[in-house]
This record gives C-alpha cells, sequence and structure tokens, in this order.
C-alpha cells in the first residue's frame, strides 16, 4: 500500500534499501541558502539525495513571479527522472521544519500526477531521536523514467484577483499573523494581506514535537476556518508557495482534498503595485 501523506520513522526504517523507495532531504533556510547543502554534507538519511528548495523546486525568481516560483513541469519531471523516481516510485521527502519544503516537494509531485508521495512525520528530529542510522554517503541516482501528468491544482494572480469578491474562492494565508497583518514585514517590500483572506499559521499543524496533529483535529479546525466553502474553493498562500503547501497537506490529512495552490502568493502579488493589498 503505498504512502500518500505521512510516513513513520519506523515505517520509513523498514524501507531504506527498498528500491522502490526514493528519499529527498528537504532541508532549507530562507535566510541562509548554504545551509540544505551544508547539513546534507555532513549527515543525513541513508539513500537520501538532497533537494534544494531554491534550485531543485523553484526556478529562478525575475522580480514579478515570487520568490521561490514554480520550474516548468518539464523540466521539474526530468530532474524527478534523474534522481531515480519513476512513475512506480514511492517518494519521501523529510526537513528540520516541521515537514514545510518536504510538503513542498509533496505538493508538486501530486502536480504532476504522481500520489506516491510521502513527508517524513516528525522530520531529521525524529529520526535522529530513534536512533536510525545517518551516513555522509551521498548515493548515486539510477536515472528512471517520469512521466507527468499534471493536474489542475494550482491558481495564477489573475484568478486570484478575478475572484477576490467571489463566494467561491477563499484564500488561506499560511504567513505569521503579524505579516498578515502588515506588521513587522521584514521579507516582503509590502506588508498585509490579499483582501478576504483569512490567517492560518503552518505551524498550527504541528505539536510541540514537530508532529502532525491528528486527522480529527485538523479536520475540526479547518472546517471552522472555512465554514460552507466547498474544499475545491479554498486556495492557499503564503510569502512564496511553500509553506502555502504545509497547510494543503494538512488538510489532504484531514481528509479535505482538492484545495488549490496559489504558488505565486505574496512575492508575487505584491510585486504589481495595482493589486489591491489589505492590513486589517
Amino acid at each position: 500500500m503505498p504512502f500518500t501523506t505521512l510516513i513513520q520513522v519506523d515505517e520509513l526504517a523498514a524501507n531504506l534499501a527498498n528500491p522502490q523507495f526514493v528519499i529527498f532531504d528537504c532541508r532549507h533556510e530562507l535566510s541562509n541558502p548554504a545551509y540544505g547543502n551544508e547539513v546534507y554534507a555532513q549527515s543525513h538519511l541513508p539513500n537520501a539525495h538532497f533537494a534544494s528548495v531554491d534550485n531543485d523546486l523553484s526556478t529562478k525568481p525575475t522580480g514579478s513571479n515570487g520568490r521561490h516560483p514554480l520550474p516548468d513541469i518539464e523540466s521539474f519531471a526530468a530532474w524527478l527522472g534523474s534522481m531515480g523516481v519513476s512513475d512506480d516510485t514511492q517518494v519521501v521527502g523529510y526537513d528540520n521544519a516541521a515537514g514545510v519544503y518536504a510538503s513542498r516537494l509533496w505538493w508538486m509531485l501530486k502536480w504532476l500526477g504522481h500520489d506516491r508521495a510521502a513527508v517524513l512525520d516528525g522530520g531529521w528530529s525524529a529520526w535522529s531521536k530513534s536512533g536510525q542510522p545517518v551516513t555522509a554517503e551521498v548515493p548515486a541516482p539510477v536515472a528512471a523514467k517520469f512521466n507527468a501528468k499534471p493536474r489542475d491544482v494550482n491558481v495564477d494572480a489573475a484568478y486570484v484577483l478575478a475572484n477576490l469578491e467571489s463566494p467561491q474562492m477563499l484564500v488561506i494565508d499560511a504567513r505569521s499573523n503579524d505579516r498578515f497583518h502588515g506588521q513587522n514585514e521584514t521579507i516582503d517590500p509590502v506588508g498585509g494581506h490579499i483582501p478576504g483572506a483569512v490567517n492560518r499559521l503552518f505551524k498550527t499543524n504541528v505539536d510541540e514535537s514537530g508532529f502532525f496533529r491528528s486527522p480529527a483535529d485538523l479536520r475540526a479546525e479547518f472546517m471552522a476556518l472555512i465554514g460552507d466553502t466547498p474544499v475545491k474553493d479554498v486556495v492557499h498562500q503564503c510569502g512564496s508557495g511553500v509553506s502555502a503547501c504545509h497547510n494543503l497537506f494538512a488538510m489532504e490529512i484531514a481528509a479535505l482534498t482538492g484545495s488549490r495552490l496559489y504558488p505565486g502568493s505574496w512575492s508575487e502579488w505584491v510585486a504589481d503595485p495595482a493589486r489591491p493589498v489589505a492590513t486589517d
């Protein structure tokens, strides 16, 4: 049975040598682009490959497409194949940030039609604390053929702008509440939020140890947030389309399937001064 949301430490440990599994280390720091490579070189899970949030899970920003724009489908599919991911591969991502970067990888695989994708619950911390093996050895990927089957799971700025007044769209912003209200904005040039958006900090989805909270708890909280809005009309955003994936992933854990991502998010939204901004 494939893992399609979470995988636990013991479940992954039992499959470290499974050739059907490809593991990605997604550790990253927004303030230090070299961090992920550095910690990966020191130690990582056996057979894990490094997935750079900036270079593999994003393409280069142009100044108008957000801080972590999606790569084109062909390029990302080619990268997955070069790392050994085929249509039948079980992919597992992990990080040391409550799953926020691994959930970006998870969402991108879903975007390309690959359901055998999971996030390691508790991430690097849970793996290390459980005494599981780590290594500095870098595995050589065995190239495979990955066939992308893109899904309609994301929206663009034009869609969000066109539906600002529509009851058929609810935007959930994954950033901290102060940034949502235009306070303490140190990352993007403009503070505030998309008019009509509601706020749910992505870190709310995990407990004090970094494990995802129960499906029942997550479902109750998201249902209280979205009310009568159909899940298919929920759009997730954040600063650059990364932590928004965490909220989307948490909704999937809670069996609230079918919400969508605005990948450009706030950093793309404010690149055009004609787009409206709210702070209340």
